[in-house]
């Protein structure tokens, strides 16, 4: 599977760009501030139906404008095309379609074009709270598990309801325990397969990002990922029995998989207080690249990935490792965003690879000559 080409209209500082690309490699070139990551951006809306970095859909609109579209051409068994397209309108509703038919649910899209993206603000899996490295989990899983998906869009709204009693139960001064009843027997039932199907993701997940850290890295360092979940100890049932005078005194739900948390060790220490800039970029790109593997044994084809200035805060040594990892036949589509057009030349002057060569300028795309 790859993406042949590429049309947008107003997407954020792009007014329009129509660019074919190949099969391999494409690597956009040019300034900060340009709209490099913003190309990389309306690839993913085609993968995920959102964006990458802002949830707010009218907010992508190009300043001035009224709507945004992004059309998107893949290929996919060899010769199968199909159309995917999303059009926003301000205030209006987001529309997506798979080859001029719409969606009734977005949910239904996710996982059809596979796609990992590595960017800078991935150093919020190791910076930033549970929630972040739990929706990292999710996004995994659901691309290539229906059942998980759903499962999991019905345990939030079953989690807010329950919250919303136990906040109803604190005003009014009063407590009726039936009433909590049909949402702990879905949490309980909901949540005991996530973590089941949670618990196998990690423990197949974790040598995998391994060969990477250590690819990338030489071995020279010694890392680790730990899953943690309260459902280790105890079933959901005696969980949510076991926290209901908490639960009650702070008004809301404080113990279930969705307090599921990663733990990143370098030298069994935290990532986050012990790595270097350079340790904790490494960290992410091996996690990055065992999610592209493991989804690529899933779904049996190779997702697209997304590089967004991977090169800043890595050394020589680790560029050229990762260039020559994703230039391998078991990596398909790959683009790469960097500043520098010269080093970009250079690593491809060295490999022999099908590659492009995009410039971005101020919110306009043009091919480089080869």
């Amino acid at each position: 599977m790859y993406l042949k080409s590429l049309n947008l209209t107003n997407f954020k500082n792009l007014a329009e760009a129509d660019p074919v690309f190949s099969e391999k490699i494409n690597c956009f070139t040019g300034d900060n501030g340009t709209g490099k990551t913003n190309l990389l951006d309306a690839i993913h809306y085609l993968s995920f139906c959102k964006s990458y970095f802002n949830p707010a859909d009218t907010q992508n609109i190009r300043h001035g404008e009224t709507f945004f579209a992004i059309h998107g051409q893949f290929i996919r068994n060899g010769d199968a095309s199909d159309k995917v397209s999303c059009i926003q309108k301000a205030g209006e509703r987001k529309l997506f379609k798979l080859n001029d038919k719409t969606y009734d649910r977005l949910a239904d899209h996710i996982g059809l074009f596979p796609l990992v993206m590595i960017s800078p603000y991935d150093r919020d899996l190791i910076n930033e709270g549970s929630e972040i490295r739990r929706k990292f989990i999710d996004s995994v899983i659901a691309q290539f598990d229906k059942v998980y998906l759903d499962d999991l869009i019905n345990y939030n709204k079953a989690l807010q309801q329950r919250n919303s009693l136990l906040k109803q139960f604190y005003e009014r001064n009063f407590f009726d325990p039936a009433m909590l009843e049909i949402w702990d027997e879905q949490l309980s039932r909901l949540g005991s397969g996530i973590y089941d199907k949670r618990k196998v993701f990690i423990e197949r997940f974790i040598p995998i990002f391994q060969k990477y850290f250590d690819f990338i890295t030489g071995g020279k360092e010694k890392v680790s990922i730990e899953y943690e979940s309260h459902l280790h100890d105890a079933e959901p049932e005696q969980l949510l029995a076991g926290t209901l005078d908490k639960d009650r005194i702070l008004k809301y739900t404080t113990a279930g998989i969705h307090k599921d948390d990663l733990y990143f060790r370098i030298f069994s220490y935290p990532v986050k207080k012990f790595g270097s800039q350079g340790q904790q970029k490494s960290f992410v790109i091996a996690i990055k690249l065992a999610q592209f593997e493991y989804t690529k044994e899933e779904k049996g084809y190779k997702p697209i990935l997304l590089f967004d200035d991977i090169f800043d805060k890595l050394d020589e040594h680790r560029v050229q490792q990762l260039i020559k990892l994703v230039s391998e036949k078991k990596f398909g589509q790959v683009f790469i965003t960097d500043t520098q057009r010269s080093r970009i030349e250079k690593i491809f002057n060295a490999i022999d690879i099908d590659h492009n060569i995009f410039n971005v300028s101020e919110g306009v795309l043009s091919e480089a000559e080869k």
